[in-house]
């Protein structure tokens, strides 16, 4: 089930002895090329064909009804309410909190505010197909209300009867969404980044997806803003000792794979008297689940154990995958916490497991998988954010900073920029204010 690596004593690049998938390679680039560019081309037509092909439903309008949402939210139990209440309170005051405020920088007369300014419209995905994620609207749709957002269109591909999860519509209701469309895949990116004659365009585009979702919304980027990085199939490091149970090793590296095949699944030790123990509760585990055929298409897939030398070579593997979530249940955890570097989310401790951070502990749960957590982070009010700066100066400031300006545009060859200093020097020479 798990395909064994075993590093200790080896030397040399981890490039070298570690795979590494390619989040372009399992999709054929151009295959998702010409689906947007049908539904560009062809609008909403082209978004019902695409949904009877791939989803093998005929949808003739998309959108749902807002008393549809309604009525959803009202068929929720009690309970299930309740917990939707109180991840939309964590995950809403987190970001509020985190939002941008203006910054104002005063120096040598000028003065600089950095006004953030949300965008119009946001779009945000929330998969489907094989389960229902409504904590994916959460995780979306209340990090753009967070950033300022009022208009926020979702979409979701349907279920085999046509519609979605009540328990996604039910939470895009609790969240105030403006617009619900039955649409996924590459033609929901699609009509998010274009628009049809009835899914006006988003200004930006977020949310999770398999590897044809994620690419998709790689090759619309420059033609409308991507949040986060390459938000594709779901990916978990574990790094255990034998101050870990296996039970709940295992468990914890197993609970990202059962979102089904395309994800990563890692156990990294020092310890193999433990690694032996958490493959064994593994196969267990995923013998009693109920998605027993999806956790193990990632675990023949991509499950590791990798067996290494001390907790630093346990950090460098770590550093190297860059996963989408990261879990420390050793021994100094909180040491070794110091020498993570790419990591989407890190949870810290035998009382973190990574399933808090994807309902209730308040960060996005849209996270950088495929390593590029190397170089991206999570979905946060930033990605819905555009910094405008304000700048105004006084006329010391001017007579400061004008002949820095006229030497660089002089430099560069731009009269027009020297004269635009140099002429409102001549005007207050001879008296005459601009």
């Amino acid at each position: 089930m798990l395909k064994r690596l075993d590093l200790r004593g080896k030397s040399g690049e981890l490039a070298d002895l570690l795979p590494r998938p390619d989040s372009g390679a399992a999709v054929p680039a151009e295959a998702v090329r010409e689906l947007i560019s049908r539904v560009r081309e062809g609008g909403d037509a082209a978004v019902r064909e695409l949904t009877a092909s791939f989803d093998g439903v005929e949808v003739v309008d998309t959108l749902v009804p807002a008393s549809e949402l309604e009525a959803a939210w009202e068929s929720l139990s009690p309970a299930l309410r309740s917990a939707l209440e109180t991840a939309h309170r964590r995950i809403l005051e987190f970001h509020v909190a985190e939002a941008a405020t203006a910054h104002v920088h005063k120096s040598d007369g000028v003065t600089v505010r950095s006004v953030s300014q949300p965008v119009d419209r946001a779009g945000v995905y929330v998969p489907g197909g094989l389960a229902a994620y409504p904590s994916t609207v959460l995780m979306t749709v209340l990090v753009a209300r967070a950033a300022g957002v009022d208009d926020v269109v979702l979409c979701s591909p349907p279920g085999p009867d046509g519609n979605l999860a009540a328990s996604v519509m039910a939470a895009a209701h609790l969240c105030g969404v403006t617009e619900v469309h039955r649409v996924g895949g590459v033609q929901a990116v699609a009509a998010l980044a274009y628009g049809t004659e009835t899914i006006r365009p988003a200004d930006v585009v977020a949310g999770p997806g398999n590897a044809w979702v994620a690419t998709a919304k790689q090759l619309v980027a420059g033609d409308v803003g991507i949040a986060s990085a390459f938000a594709g199939p779901s990916e978990i490091v574990v790094i255990a000792d034998g101050t870990c149970p296996p039970a709940a090793a295992a468990t914890d590296v197993v609970l990202q794979a059962e979102h089904g095949p395309g994800g990563r699944a890692w156990l990294v030790t020092w310890d193999a008297a433990c690694a032996d123990a958490v493959c064994a509760a593994i196969s267990q585990i995923v013998e009693l689940s109920p998605r027993r055929d999806e956790t193990l298409a990632t675990l023949d897939a991509d499950g590791f154990v990798c067996l290494v030398d001390g907790p630093a070579q346990a950090a460098e593997v770590a550093n190297f995958i860059a996963p989408e979530h990261l879990q420390l249940m050793c021994d100094g955890a909180h040491e070794l916490l110091g020498d993570i570097r790419h990591a989407g989310a890190v949870f810290v401790g035998p009382w973190a497991p990574a399933s808090v951070g994807d309902y209730v502990a308040g960060p996005s749960h849209v996270l950088p998988t495929a390593g590029t957590a190397r170089f991206a982070g999570a979905l946060t009010t930033d990605d819905f954010i555009k910094r405008m700066h304000v700048v105004e100066v006084s006329e010391a400031g001017f007579d400061r900073l004008a002949p820095a300006v006229a030497e660089l545009a002089k430099a560069e060859g731009l009269w027009a920029h020297a004269a635009s200093v140099s002429r409102r020097k001549e005007w207050i020479a001879s008296g005459v204010r601009p």
